[in-house]
């Protein structure tokens, strides 16, 4: 076994940056504090702007019937997103550790409730989060070599998945600092495809060539049964998925002490003037096709 003092000399003297720091007074380990503020922003903002609001618009039209009430979806879920964000941030200032909902139950409710949730999250809700995102990642960047295919083949799709997992773990097991770059990298690259999504449906508006006949009757045939409703939510809900991401990592921010809904509604309304609505439920990546 080594000592920690050992481990942090070798550290140092192998230019390693490490993962640990020991606590003042010598009384044990702790995380090393090395994400700063705009890295946590960048890493909530990263986290939530993903696979779903490229893919999710369609499940939510269909389940919704019509494009108003996808947009008042769209926006319930983002005050709801809001509001669990702004729970998680008291939560976080007030119990300043790793690990999310584990920690916190951990403290209320003690070691068994807290070990279950974490057995469950580990080996159920995070891989099946983990396996969906990455199938999506793949069906978009397998898309531009198959055009005007229905059917991608799932071979290609699984082995694309695959590589973006193991390729984020190396990334994630080599170093926090290079993780946060990589996520830094990849947030501006989503919004400013968000951005770029917003400003072309802006365009084809002013063109006069938007799809306008979608919100002269907004709400025509808008579905009333609850089941289809709460699935349009669950396809939503899963796009804001993330705001709680930060919480994880905790002891790593150097200070522990928006308008995501708002652009999420700005690029649907954008799907909607560039493309109808038929061409929304029959894409199964929807910002492919309004490319």
């Amino acid at each position: 076994m080594v000592d920690p003092p050992e481990m942090e000399r070798r550290q140092e003297r192998d230019g390693g940056e490490g993962v640990a720091e020991r606590e003042p007074g010598g009384r044990g380990l702790r995380l090393r504090r090395e994400i700063g503020l705009w890295s946590a922003v960048s890493l909530t903002a990263g986290c939530m702007v993903g696979s779903g609001i490229f893919m999710s618009p369609q499940g939510v039209l269909v389940y919704m019937g019509s494009p108003g009430a996808s947009l008042v979806v769209w926006a319930v879920c983002g005050l709801l997103a809001m509001m669990g964000a702004l729970c998680y941030a008291e939560l976080g200032a007030l119990v300043p550790k790793s690990g999310g909902e584990y920690a916190y139950i951990l403290q209320i409710f003690g070691s068994l409730p807290a070990f279950l949730v974490i057995y469950t999250f580990v080996l159920l809700v995070r891989p099946a989060a983990i396996a969906a995102i990455s199938l999506s990642f793949a069906e978009y960047a397998v898309a531009p070599f198959y055009p005007g295919c229905s059917l991608l083949p799932q071979a290609v799709l699984k082995a694309v998945a695959a590589i973006c997992i193991l390729s984020l773990m190396l990334v994630n097991g080599r170093s926090s600092r290079l993780a946060t770059m990589l996520t830094n990298v990849c947030t501006v690259a989503k919004v400013f495809s968000l951005l770029v999504i917003v400003g072309g449906g802006a365009v084809v508006l002013g063109q006069g060539r938007g799809y306008t006949d979608a919100f002269l009757f907004a709400f025509h045939n808008t579905t009333q049964q609850p089941g289809r409703i709460g699935m349009a939510f669950y396809q939503g809900l899963w796009s804001f998925d993330g705001w709680n991401n930060v919480n994880y990592v905790m002891e790593e921010l150097k200070n522990p002490k928006k308008d995501l809904p708002l652009l999420y509604l700005l690029v649907n309304i954008s799907y909607l003037l560039v493309l109808s609505s038929n061409e929304i439920l029959s894409s199964n990546a929807v910002a492919v096709s309004w490319g």
